[in-house]
């Protein structure tokens, strides 16, 4: 090789080099982790949500309207635990069963006419064994009828923003005008574990014994899935196979609702899908505690300088997995923040974003009160702010 050859190659060694070096200066400091686009389903509709933040990380057809089957039961027994709370019934009630609640006909707990039964172990009857029996005997004793109990649903579906629901009895019996959303549900389940933990356990208990007879969980994903703990499976004709389940592991937990499959083993499979997706590539994450300050910026005309703002409470989040720490904090509020403020005031915005985008928007609140000053300070603080509009 010639020397002039020699020298070419050996700029062009040079020129890669370069070329190689300022490639790895300018790549990005952080990129994006890769997530594929959630699972299609055999199902008529599907949601996932983060029970914790209420985010929705997937959904389709979540807003159609669609029978639920023994998904109602969940209403049902929502509805008992919040009379349970009140205080308007109790779990040692004993329940006298009608004869309309015995002849019920479908899935039944096997409860007689004319027996009392405890009011826990109709619970029980209701969400381990989908008893229609037992949803009847529970609707008669909270509200006279099962009538008066479904406008009692109707009701309590209004106060939770199930806005796409309307029920007629408390089983999910084929009845015209009987109907629910995916996302509905999605509401009510997440009230369930929310509002009332001590009775959404008895969802996570796999069999229940009543009059000697022995029935399982329906959900079969209880068995599948140790991070499963609920909800409620529902079936008709009409309806399909349907399930709402809930998971949690460490400090996330999902609901998954998926509506009209063909096949109990395919509605625990497409509802397994959803969930592994979930906890795969998301995750919930404190970003704040309650109470916390964030800053203490000058405020005037008060009988102190400065005031400490804040978040009123937690604030959660779910974003995609390993991205927490690139989570941006925008604070909004007045240049020029007045006196008297109140502790717990709302006096401007904590903006949250990911990658540009906001993925959340919470209450920046005063965390002390600032009272007015005295007459003379309000008076120079006048005179400085006066001087400071001419200036600007």
């Amino acid at each position: 090789m010639t020397s002039t050859n020699r020298r070419f190659h050996g700029l062009n060694a040079l020129i890669a080099t370069v070329f190689f070096v300022t490639g790895l200066l300018t790549l990005p400091a952080w990129a994006a982790p890769m997530i594929p686009a959630p699972p299609t389903l055999a199902a008529k509709s599907w949601l996932l949500l983060d029970a914790k933040t209420g985010y929705i990380i997937t959904e389709y057809n979540a807003d159609q309207r669609l029978p639920p089957a023994s998904l109602t039961k969940m209403m049902t027994t929502y509805i008992a635990s919040e009379q349970l709370a009140t205080g308007n019934i109790g779990y040692d009630d004993m329940v006298r069963v009608s004869e309309k609640a015995w002849r019920k006909g479908g899935s039944k707990m096997y409860i007689r006419e004319g027996t009392e039964v405890k009011l826990e172990d109709l619970l029980r009857g209701v969400i381990i064994q989908s008893g229609n029996d037992a949803s009847i005997a529970l609707a008669e004793y909270i509200a006279g009828s099962e009538d008066a109990f479904a406008d009692l649903m109707n009701q309590t579906a209004f106060s939770l923003g199930m806005t796409n629901s309307h029920f007629m009895n408390a089983t999910g019996w084929p009845a015209d005008n009987h109907y629910t959303t995916a996302r509905d549900l999605s509401l009510l389940a997440r009230a369930t574990i929310n509002d009332h933990p001590e009775d959404y356990s008895i969802y996570s208990e796999k069999e229940f014994t009543f009059n000697n007879i022995r029935q399982p969980n329906r959900n079969t994903l209880l068995w599948q899935d140790d991070a499963v703990d609920g909800i409620k499976t529902g079936h008709t004709e009409e309806a399909g196979y349907c399930l709402v389940a809930s998971a949690q592991k460490d400090d996330m937990r999902l609901i998954s609702v998926v509506m009209g499959t063909r096949s109990e083993k395919e509605r625990a499979a497409e509802s397994q899908k959803l969930i592994t997706y979930g906890f795969r590539f998301y995750e919930t994450v404190e970003k704040y505690s309650a109470k916390k300050e964030l800053i203490e910026p000058e405020i005037w005309k008060g009988d102190n300088n400065q005031i400490k703002l804040g978040t009123e409470e937690d604030i959660w989040l779910t974003v995609p997995r390993g991205t927490a720490d690139e989570i941006q904090t925008d604070l909004e509020f007045p240049e020029l923040l007045m006196a008297p403020i109140t502790e717990g005031e709302k006096v401007g915005t904590i903006r949250l974003t990911l990658n540009g985008d906001t993925i959340a928007t919470k209450p920046l609140i005063a965390l002390e009160s600032v009272d007015e000053g005295g007459l003379f300070k309000r008076l120079w603080h006048w005179l400085l702010l006066m001087i400071k509009g001419l200036f600007n």
